[in-house]
């Protein structure tokens, strides 16, 4: 098969590691992270005028009607300068979502300004109880008697809540808990009255919110799609989610073991670089070996998604378990041959792990997985 990038991925490549490379020191990147938004307004503008918002957006639309691989392109260089801006919630997954399923009203209202940077979309899908499974769902949609519905209940983690301007909120509006039938996506604007936001910081310095819907009324035309039919849409948005969140994942993985060679070779230990041991050699070769494998599964499972959204998601499975494992084995070594510096806040290592632990937790961690896998 060829690997090889086309031109036009080639430039794409380039100027998003130029972004990182001007805009993601770590004293810039720690400063962003304690503002208020945890992201920079400024940056978000900046991605909009280079076109970044509408990679995935089909040209019909006014985007640039790229694919995963051109998100992957994307998020393996904002990993490695562990870019806070809510692009992955936002452009891949909401944006995918929105572009699925909306009608040409909801498309003019929403695809322009998600575009352009004016607005930014979160996906609000987990529950309390139902950990990763996108099934589990008991927030409810009722119609009333005017077209409209009123929605109750409580989403967890929702990223980036506190800033995004409208939620795209799985509801049940008929069957059971667990029945994957009956399941609506509702485009709700985060200004309506009923929806309490209490936002915290993550681990790894980004932002996520628990959100409460207490009888908050939304038109018939908030709906996306048709009733109670939105599960297999979901369920590619979650698979498109792990593909990008595993290339993020695998950039990081690379600076880590980039990085930790780099400091083996500097750091001298009895009168010698800590590199000419080999007992380290050994160590930093499972390490690159670990990120080659994340690597080169990572390239088949988008690959086969682009083919086949709908076809077996057994690759996808894999990958996330692999990418889960991988990333402790690389974060944990990488933090020991740094010694006590690789737990401070000064090295990016320790930021590096922290975001790796908190990509592990997203759609599902390997445990998880490895289980969807043997399924």
């Amino acid at each position: 098969m060829n690997f090889e990038l086309s031109e036009t991925q080639s430039i794409l490549k380039d100027s998003v590691e130029r972004f990182v490379a001007e805009n993601y020191s770590l004293d810039k990147r720690q400063s962003i992270a304690r503002s208020e938004l945890a992201f920079s307004q400024d940056n978000w503008k900046k991605m909009a005028e280079l076109g970044w918002l509408s990679i995935t957006v089909p040209e019909s639309a006014g985007g640039f009607g790229g694919n995963q691989i051109d998100s992957m392109i994307m998020m393996e260089e904002f990993g490695k300068g562990l870019v806070l801006e809510p692009f992955f919630i936002s452009s891949v997954v909401a944006g995918q979502i929105l572009c699925e399923l909306s009608n040409e009203e909801q498309k003019q209202n929403w695809l322009p300004r998600l575009i352009s940077g004016d607005c930014q979309l979160t996906f609000a899908y987990a529950e309390e109880q139902s950990r990763f499974d996108l099934e589990d769902v008991l927030t409810r949609a009722k119609l009333d008697e005017e077209g409209g519905f009123i929605i109750d209940g409580t989403k967890s983690m929702v990223l980036h809540a506190a800033s995004a301007d409208a939620m795209i909120v799985s509801c049940r509006t008929s069957g059971g808990q667990y029945e994957k039938k009956g399941i609506s996506l509702f485009l709700v604007p985060k200004d309506l009255e009923g929806i309490h936001i209490d936002s915290f910081e993550t681990v790894d310095g980004q932002r996520a919110a628990e959100v409460r819907f207490e009888s908050v009324r939304v038109d018939g035309n908030a709906l996306l799609g048709e009733e109670g039919d939105a599960f297999s849409t979901i369920e590619r948005a979650q698979q498109s989610g792990i593909l990008a969140l595993c290339a993020e994942a695998t950039g990081i993985m690379e600076c880590l073991y980039k990085d930790t060679a780099s400091y083996t070779q500097d750091r001298e230990q009895f009168d010698r670089p800590m590199s000419e041991f080999q007992v380290i050699q050994h160590r930093l070769v499972d390490m690159f070996m670990e990120y080659e494998q994340c690597k080169s599964m990572l390239l088949r499972a988008t690959l086969e998604f682009v083919h086949n959204p709908d076809g077996p998601s057994r690759s996808i499975h894999a990958l996330k378990y692999l990418v889960g494992k991988t990333a402790k084995f690389i974060g944990e070594n990488a933090i020991q041959l740094h010694g006590g510096m690789g737990m401070t806040e000064e090295l990016n290592i320790a930021h590096y792990f922290k975001r790796l632990l908190t990509i592990d937790i997203l759609f599902g961690n390997s445990d998880y997985h490895l289980e969807k896998f043997a399924a």
